[in-house]
């Protein structure tokens, strides 16, 4: 179960997921809620599921910790093992939490900006393009970004929140860019560095913001090895997948709601070996229920 695929990120995580899947020889159903607003449609989502006979469910929430998809998750998990997927689930009835720390995302980030603007050197100023407040990274990635920020010279001038779809994020950069055009750097989803980067390839300004990813998807990737993008925390989605299908199929999951999770890469423009395959092939799209 994800919030949406309108964002490349789930379209690697639900690969991983199908990729082990196939290695496991276990059926796997996708539920695609349709955003993070979808509250409603994710808790009669995991109804369908115990319907029709789920051995275990994976859920991506669309929130963090609303009373009526907490709930919903402690009636279900009385049925079914659920486990969290990438996103944070406040939930003691969670069997494992399949995912990184959103935190230390951010951290990697404001580290990086910190290495190359220390405290005492001259000021530099950053706007922020994030997902919605009701999801359960966004607070984390923004608490770990001000962290990573905090023996740096770098000020986040402004935050910017929205459903992560491409044309959200899209409206938001045109938003920041209008009311910021001298930022030194825009720090954005990776749809929200994807609609940077056509935008800003259609600009003639000589003063283009630097653009850093708080995740990859394809577009950040290539960006990242043309040079236009300068750095992204990568959390390995594919391979998140691939653990989430391991540990629900395993004849003794970890139990205790306790994270397991790939290690974060900091990726940067100087990065080399770029490899296509870190993330779902181009034309790939799961089949939904």
């Amino acid at each position: 179960m994800v919030p949406h695929f309108k964002d490349e990120y789930w379209l690697s995580v639900g690969f991983g997921l199908e990729q082990e899947a196939a290695r496991q020889n276990v059926d796997l159903l996708f539920f695609e809620a349709g955003g993070y607003l979808a509250r409603a449609a994710q808790a009669d989502q995991m109804d369908a599921c115990v319907a029709q006979g789920a051995d275990g469910i994976l859920i991506g929430a669309v929130t963090s910790d609303h009373a009526d998809l907490i709930d919903k998750v402690a009636q279900v998990a009385g049925q079914v093992p659920v486990f969290g997927l990438v996103n944070e689930l406040h939930s003691g009835a969670l069997r494992a939490h399949i995912g990184v720390d959103w935190r230390d995302m951010g951290r990697h980030l404001g580290e990086h900006l910190s290495g190359l603007h220390p405290a005492g050197s001259p000021p530099k100023t950053a706007i922020f393009l994030t997902g919605p407040a009701m999801s359960g990274w966004t607070a984390p990635l923004e608490a770990g970004l001000q962290e990573g920020l905090s023996a740096s010279s770098v000020s986040i001038t402004e935050v910017y929140r929205a459903d992560t779809g491409f044309r959200a994020q899209l409206d938001l950069v045109e938003t920041a860019l209008l009311r910021h055009p001298s930022a030194d750097y825009l720090i954005g989803t990776a749809p929200a560095i994807e609609a940077a980067l056509g935008l800003l390839a259609a600009q003639t300004s000589p003063s283009s913001p630097g653009l850093l990813a708080s995740y990859v998807n394809h577009s950040v990737l290539r960006g990242l090895e043309s040079g236009r993008v300068l750095a992204a925390s990568f959390d390995s989605p594919v391979q998140q997948g691939e653990m989430a299908v391991r540990e629900a199929t395993a004849a003794s999951p970890s139990g205790g709601g306790l994270r397991i999770g790939p290690d974060i890469i900091l990726l940067t423009s100087k990065n080399h070996g770029f490899d296509d395959r870190l993330l779902s092939p181009a034309e790939y799209f799961p089949e939904l229920q």
